[in-house]
């Protein structure tokens, strides 16, 4: 769930729930830990008061390279393994069961 906040920060929780493919109370619960843990913290959204806007501190951003590189590399090994065509199915798939799975 920090994949999203490294490519945008400061998002509000329905925002991180969607581009994370998690329901809103499942994004509650994880953000209440990575609190806990230092990762992430809440600001009022200045734009409205009721909500929250969901940022990176230090400790989470030093994660971000080391994100970044394991993501590379994954992507280099399945291009390897597949054609491009069939890795552009592949996406396909995974984005038909993403929006299965949140029903």
């Amino acid at each position: 769930m920090l994949i999203p906040l490294f490519e945008e920060d400061g998002l509000r929780m329905g925002e991180l729930a969607d581009r994370s493919h998690v329901s809103k109370q499942t994004m509650t619960e994880l953000v209440r830990r990575l609190e806990r843990d230092g990762l992430v913290e809440r600001r009022t959204d200045p734009n409205d008061g009721r909500a929250s806007l969901i940022s990176l501190t230090a400790r989470s951003r030093a994660f971000q390279p080391v994100a970044e590189a394991v993501l590379g590399e994954l992507d280099r090994l399945t291009r390897g393994e597949l054609s491009a065509d069939r890795v552009e199915q592949l996406k396909t798939e995974l984005r038909q069961l993403v929006r299965l799975s949140r029903g």
